[in-house]
């Protein structure tokens, strides 16, 4: 039968095996955080190692205790801006520890800032160059803002820090501005920031089209800064940069920046910022609309003055403006008259002309100065004849010369073939 161990003997085996160890003596180890709480003074989590599949391959507890964790915590925030959180890769300088009744642990002594800041700043600059490369980095940015901006969807939890604030500032802003406002809950800090914020961006762009949003106001503040890295993801970079609303942000104090900073149509520092370029921007309208009366109004009154001063001048010329008309359309009479009475004449002598030119035709053309040529005109019964079929033996003819009439009495009619010279000139 092979040697064996109890379990107190084998663990405290493993205890002096890192006591031995330099390695596990003090060593410089990096790691996500995951299950992060905080108890009676003391830091309890869990450090875990993830495959780039996203799959952990390592896993265990740590302990800050509490003699260290109040100088660490300080440090770490003044450095970077942040609390320590869940998801957060971190370098801690700690020793294994081994407890036979909790097993292994490490104890955290120290922690590097700076390694922390390098990777948020990397994962930031990773998601700018995803959004650069999609081509949208800048898409909300070039929405124009209705002005004034009154109709205003809020991104908040109402329980956060300076939501209450930035309500407060809207209401009692000093232009007197009415704000019209909406609160869309989100989670404003841990794991579910990104999508409880991305689930109310969605809700404000289906109600888009009934209130007609002006601005969509994103606000996290005051207080401390938990969970700021919520903030810096690629899903919710996406959606802000592609809103079809102008979106405001005011995420955590004046020192902290997200990827929605770089991002946003309008980026203030805090809450209340947003709240104060909303009334201010309210007031230089108010201003403006104010001036543009004004301008308005001065302009109105100087051609109301230079218009009676025009009407003036046309009344006081209107009776020689008047005069010089009669004249003028006195000559113009004058000169019709004129034109009249030379038309009228003109026309007797053409007309006089005509009638003189048709009289000497029709003396020509007379029976008179036919008859005086040599022509007779020969009538039976008061008409005249035209050939042998008009004449019957012992009808009286009347033939008529220029210097009288003669009778005559027909005894026959002799010719070759009797023509009607009516009937032929008829056809």
């Amino acid at each position: 039968m092979p040697p064996s161990f109890t379990l107190s003997q084998f663990s405290s085996y493993v205890t002096g095996a890192i006591a031995r160890d330099p390695v596990l003596r003090g060593a410089w180890v990096t790691a996500e955080i995951s299950d992060l709480s905080v108890s009676g003074g003391h830091c309890y989590l869990t450090l875990i190692e993830k495959d780039p599949s996203g799959t952990t391959i390592a896993r265990m507890r740590a302990t800050i205790w509490a003699n260290r964790f109040a100088y660490l915590r300080r440090r770490f925030l003044d450095a970077t801006g942040r609390e320590l959180s869940n998801g957060m890769k971190v370098m801690l300088y700690g020793s294994a520890n081994h407890h036979p009744a909790y097993g292994l642990s490490f104890n955290v002594v120290e922690i590097d800032p700076s390694y922390t800041v390098g990777d948020l700043e990397r994962i930031r600059q990773e998601i700018l160059v995803a959004l650069r490369r999609e081509g949208i980095i800048d898409r909300n940015k070039r929405i124009p803002v209705n002005l004034p901006p009154q109709r205003i969807a809020i991104i908040s939890s109402e329980k956060a820090a300076g939501y209450g604030d930035f309500i407060s500032q809207l209401e009692h802003n000093s232009a007197g501005a009415v704000f019209y406002t909406l609160l869309f809950p989100a989670t404003m800090q841990g794991e579910r920031t990104a999508s409880t914020v991305i689930e109310a961006l969605d809700l404000v762009e289906l109600t888009s089209s009934i209130v007609g949003w002006d601005c969509v106001a994103i606000i996290r503040g005051g207080g401390a800064t938990t969970d700021m890295n919520g903030f810096d993801n690629l899903e919710l970079a996406r959606r802000v940069a592609t809103f079809p609303i102008p979106v405001a942000v005011g995420i955590g104090h004046e020192r902290d920046r997200c990827v929605l900073d770089e991002i946003a149509c309008i980026r203030c520092k805090t809450p209340t910022a947003v709240a104060a370029w909303l009334s201010d921007t309210a007031a230089m309208e108010w201003q403006r609309a104010a001036d543009l009366a004004q301008r308005a109004a001065t302009y109105s009154t100087q051609r109301l003055k230079g218009e009676e001063i025009r009407l003036h001048q046309l009344t006081s010329r209107l009776p020689l403006a008047a005069g010089e008309s009669i004249a003028a359309a006195r000559t113009r009479l004058e000169g019709i008259a004129t034109t009249l009475r030379l038309s009228a004449l003109s026309r007797i002598e053409k007309e006089t002309s005509r009638i003189d030119s048709i009289g000497k035709l029709v003396a020509v053309l007379s029976p008179t100065a036919t008859l005086r040529r040599g022509y007779t005109i020969t009538r039976a019964g008061g008409k005249a004849i035209y050939g042998f079929a008009a004449v019957r033996p012992g009808e009286i003819l009347e033939t008529v010369t220029a210097e009288g009439s003669i009778f005559s009495k027909v005894e026959t009619v002799e010719g070759d073939e009797v023509v009607d010279i009516r009937k032929e000139t008829e056809k």
